[in-house]
């Protein structure tokens, strides 16, 4: 249960910093974002893995550093965080706010490709045995999200997170349509970023 808290934890903050930086039109919100993410991986990593992401926690199962039998419990503690982050950020601006308007194609293509990028930064400097026992994970990966909000977040909304999908579904930011887009792309990035460590890698 202490793992499963602490992917709440981490989750909740990284979809209430998206939420708050985004509805109240902070400059910096990429670098909030980022930030909080890595803040929350160097706080509950040693305790969880700090995933935070239904889709990182996939493709750390398929890379075989996830029990089987952390998937789901990780998966729902992720996007009750979400849920609950994004009806505390509605409630906080009085409301749901308006869906933004994102194609279809463009965000499917940078979702999956950020989200590949996210797995791999993560698989890489996480998982890796070349980089065992660094200190540098926690701001490597914040930086990958921080450097996909800033370069696509324009196109699709820069999710690269399901738990960060329900969560901005949930606060009004983003449509149903993009909710499942949302789910599609990263889950599938998150597949063959495992798939692409494991063929250059193995399973060491």
């Amino acid at each position: 249960m202490k793992k499963y808290l602490v992917e709440f934890i981490g989750t909740f903050f990284l979809v209430f910093t998206v939420g708050m930086a985004v509805r109240s039109g902070a400059p910096l919100a990429p670098l909030a974002i980022g930030a909080s993410l890595m803040v929350m991986i160097f706080a509950g990593g040693h305790v969880s893995g700090g995933h935070f992401n239904p889709a990182v926690t996939l493709a750390v199962y398929l890379r075989g550093r996830c029990e089987a039998r952390d998937v789901t419990p990780y998966w729902a503690a992720q996007l009750a965080a979400g849920l609950v982050a994004g009806l505390v950020v509605a409630f906080l601006f009085g409301g749901r706010a308006s869906p933004a308007l994102h194609g279809t194609v463009p965000s499917a293509i940078v979702e999956f490709l950020f989200t590949f990028a996210l797995a791999w930064v993560v698989l890489n400097v996480a998982t890796a045995r070349g980089t065992t026992g660094n200190s540098f994970y926690g701001l490597a990966i914040g930086m990958t999200v921080m450097t996909g909000a800033v370069a696509v977040g324009g196109v699709s909304g820069g999710a690269f997170n399901p738990a960060v999908g329900l969560g901005v579904f949930t606060m009004g930011l983003e449509s149903a349509r993009q909710l499942a887009l949302y789910l599609v792309s990263d889950f599938a990035g998150a597949a063959v970023a495992a798939l692409a460590f494991n063929f250059v890698n193995g399973r060491d």
